[in-house]
């Protein structure tokens, strides 16, 4: 695929609600998991705190796994922590070593990820595989939403169709920063927002992403008419009144919705910015760090697997 024509983050938003109305992801039953850790890096480790938001575990990333494990080397050997849940889009990376670590002091591993044929999945004692559409590297969409999808009774057929009702400001585009105000039952997705800005938008552009608690606490002391706040809800205090874009959401949904709504509207950023990510990603694929153990650069189109 040519690079100039590499979809925009919302275009990849609509495919995967499309793949995900056809084909429904699995049923993730969380209720025989005790208290385990949950490994992941970037946006696993987000989508990882926010599945297990209510329920008890231990978050570790690829920075602060071996030592987590050795923090908590009395709770495995009481077997109050029996099993680690590695989560990982590729199954590569990071995945391997960290499947083996946990394997090293004694506890059984799962991980969730779209490759079954991964050097993670490979080591594992059991494999939770989903399904995904071909998508730019980094984007990670159908990935996760898969993920967020299996643990609700959210359908994609109605996130679409919200998503498609909503009318942006006529000046959307033309903002210099952005900021996004989410509930507060959702506050594990807002660093994923934070890794989006980082990879499609880098220095060039300021997209901030809080919980209504978090935006309480004095983000939004230095108000400015050239940041747009986009709040999933009501917002009677955050940002100049004429910068303010509000949502009115429905009665119910869940960490599905918020995903695909903030990275849909991430993406119509990103069309009416310069395309930044589109003019960087080769390079980054090819001279940026490989998988461990892989001498091959990562593809800047990742396969599906349906």
């Amino acid at each position: 695929m040519n690079i100039k024509h590499l979809p925009d983050l919302h275009e990849s938003v609509i495919s995967a609600l499309d793949f995900f109305i056809k084909n429904t992801p699995p049923k993730l039953n969380l209720e025989n998991t005790g208290q385990p850790f949950v490994v992941g890096s970037g946006n696993a480790y987000n989508a990882g705190k926010m599945l297990f938001s209510l329920r008890p575990a231990i978050f570790a990333s690829e920075s602060n796994f071996k030592q987590k494990l050795a923090a908590h080397l009395s709770l495995i050997k009481s077997g109050v922590i029996k099993r680690a849940i590695i989560i990982s889009a590729s199954g590569e990376k990071d995945a391997a070593w960290e499947v083996a670590e946990a394997e090293k002091y004694g506890l059984e591993t799962t991980i969730m990820t779209c490759n079954s044929n991964s050097a993670g999945a490979k080591l594992a004692d059991e494999v939770v595989v989903y399904r995904k559409v071909p998508e730019p590297q980094t984007y990670n969409i159908s990935t996760y939403l898969g993920m967020l999808l299996s643990a609700s009774d959210e359908k994609a057929k109605n996130i679409k169709d919200f998503i498609k009702k909503i009318k942006l400001p006529k000046d959307f585009g033309k903002y210099k920063a952005y900021a996004f105000i989410v509930p507060d039952e959702f506050s594990e997705l807002t660093p994923m927002l934070d890794i989006k800005k980082h990879e499609l938008f880098g220095p060039h552009l300021s997209i901030r992403s809080f919980s209504c608690g978090e935006a309480r606490h004095a983000k939004f002391v230095m108000p400015w008419n050239e940041e747009l706040v986009i709040s999933l809800g009501d917002n009677k205090y955050f940002g100049l009144p004429g910068s303010r874009f509000k949502i009115k959401m429905p009665k119910k949904y869940g960490a599905g919705l918020v995903m695909a709504l903030t990275y849909y509207l991430i993406g119509k950023i990103q069309a009416a910015k310069t395309p930044y990510y589109k003019k960087n990603i080769a390079k980054f694929c090819i001279e940026g760090p490989k998988a461990f153990g892989k001498k091959e650069p990562f593809d800047i189109i990742v396969p599906g697997n349906y």
